[in-house]
């Protein structure tokens, strides 16, 4: 259903991008901010799913500026070198500035939503707080989040958690929903990577219920 496309940074930085667009004409736009494995298999499945929706679905390659086609398992070495990536060689500004260039590629077309996973979750935090062009977003299990909770998302914003998520605790989603009591923050009884149907994690209910959220907010904000 999707292609490989290039997007251009504002610094001039040429990077990948997984486009994948509906039969027909779009509801809006999205853009979806990988986990820590890359614009894998389940990324591109993603964006597939989402264009089934009626979106057109664009993930950008952030790993591109550490190295080109990044595509990681779930094994416990491509964990390790994901996280190595994204906690320590990504520059994070870098990787804003990127996620910008795809955000403003999808403005061109219609009004913008946002929707990561993982790392992925904590980058759409910072895009509904810092970036333009976003009119919502949508957050699974953003690692690091709890550290970024001051920030005010300039744009309708939901939070998905697992509630046996042992990279996030749950003292870490109290903070952020003490810190945002008017913003939606969606507790389930599922793990960390709920969402990724590849991993030992999935929860099927868990990510359905998830999914339908989401849609209903980009139904909301993008049409």
């Amino acid at each position: 259903m999707g292609e490989l496309i290039t997007l251009t940074a504002a610094d001039g930085f040429v990077f990948d991008a997984y486009e994948a667009k509906p039969a027909g004409a779009p509801k809006g736009c999205v853009v979806v901010i990988q986990e820590i494995f890359g614009v894998n298999s389940h990324i591109r499945e993603v964006c597939d799913g989402y264009a089934a929706a009626g979106y057109d679905a664009v993930a950008p390659a952030i790993f591109d500026r550490v190295e080109k086609g990044i595509e990681l398992g779930y094994e416990e070495a491509d964990m390790g070198r994901g996280i190595e990536i994204a906690r320590g060689k990504l520059n994070p500004a870098d990787a804003l500035a990127d996620i910008q260039a795809a955000i403003n590629y999808q403005a061109g077309k219609g009004k913008v939503g946002v929707v990561g996973y993982c790392f992925g979750g904590l980058m759409t935090w910072l895009a509904a707080c810092q970036l333009d062009n976003v009119s919502c977003a949508s957050s699974y299990y953003g690692g690091g989040l709890v550290q970024q909770k001051d920030l005010q998302p300039k744009v309708p914003t939901i939070l998905h958690f697992g509630k046996l998520d042992a990279h996030i605790p749950m003292s870490d989603v109290e903070q952020i929903q003490q810190a945002h009591p008017d913003l939606p923050v969606h507790v389930y009884d599922a793990d960390h990577g709920f969402n990724c149907d590849h991993r030992a994690s999935y929860d099927r209910a868990a990510a359905e219920i998830a999914l339908k959220r989401t849609l209903e907010l980009f139904e909301t904000h993008l049409n």
